[in-house]
């Protein structure tokens, strides 16, 4: 009970803390101004909207960068479900079939869920393999998100993780936050009734990709995740403790179109990138009844 308290004062205390006037995000995304924003701190949450090309190169450029300057950080992947883990572990140090390159096998054995790009993310898996970084599975698989959504969270979390971060008290400013976010997500066309499940799964996730990259906060991690998860008032930092939100930075890439500054604040830096050419994402979404 206390726990849960503490968790509502300390959701309500960043609440309150956010800047009234939205924060610009940087106009100058480049692979040497992102390098210099990820090198602040060890730990880096650096967002993405999964599609965009443009995204992906320089937020790799920009990992080069940074490892040529010394770090080693591990990288983490949303796109691979923590239950791989020990699928790339053994991949990694294995000969690849003919015609395979060897991050290619990784993925391929890693048996990645339906819907990434992996022409996007393979660069990501080249870089740890070339310079011998730990290649985190750090996501919530669908099934699992599923039955969270479907069950609660006690389908998925055990009695003492539920404790520990309140999962069952949960202060409604954030539940209300994730609903928000993922109602804005399906283009305001969920049925209402639907939101409390979906916002659950969200959480979920959060909880499990802050545990996926807890182990290596003392060496570094990059987590590459989507700009919700990276959120710094209902992403994975509520789930941080304040001493390891100190050695974090958030960021945020955030498409020009969407760039009104209403996103940006909710990271410690956002920058303005290209808008990447896509179908309307809400024509096959149906209207909300």
């Amino acid at each position: 009970m206390r726990r849960a308290a503490a968790l509502v004062l300390a959701f309500l205390a960043v609440w309150l803390a956010l800047p009234a006037q939205a924060n610009a995000p940087r106009a100058d995304f480049t692979e040497q101004a992102l390098a210099q924003e990820m090198a602040r701190r060890p730990v880096v949450l650096l967002g993405e909207v999964h599609d965009n090309a443009a995204q992906h190169a320089t937020r790799a450029a920009a990992l080069r960068l940074l490892l040529a300057g010394g770090a080693r950080p591990a990288i983490a992947f949303e796109q691979f479900d923590r239950e791989r883990q020990a699928d790339i572990d053994r991949a990694r140090h294995e000969a690849p079939p003919a015609g395979k390159t060897l991050a290619e096998h990784v993925i391929e054995q890693a048996r990645p869920a339906r819907g990434w790009d992996w022409a996007l993310y393979r660069p990501f898996v080249e870089l740890a393999l070339e310079y011998d970084l730990p290649i985190v599975a750090a996501n919530l698989s669908r099934a699992d998100a599923v039955r969270v959504a479907t069950q609660g969270f006690a389908a998925v979390f055990d009695e003492a993780t539920r404790a520990r971060f309140a999962l069952d008290a949960l202060p409604p400013p954030l539940l209300a936050a994730h609903e928000r976010a993922v109602d804005d997500g399906h283009c305001n066309r969920m049925p209402a009734d639907s939101l409390p499940a979906m916002a659950r799964a969200q959480i979920a996730r959060d909880l499990v990709l802050a545990q996926a990259i807890r182990p290596h906060f003392a060496r570094g991690v990059v987590l590459l995740t989507g700009n919700g998860h990276a959120r710094n008032d209902i992403g994975i930092p509520f789930f941080l403790s304040e001493a390891e939100r100190s050695r974090v930075v958030t960021i945020g890439l955030l498409e020009r179109a969407a760039t009104d500054g209403e996103w940006a604040k909710h990271f410690d830096v956002a920058f303005s990138t290209p808008v990447q050419a896509r179908e309307d994402p809400c024509a096959t979404i149906p209207l909300r009844r």
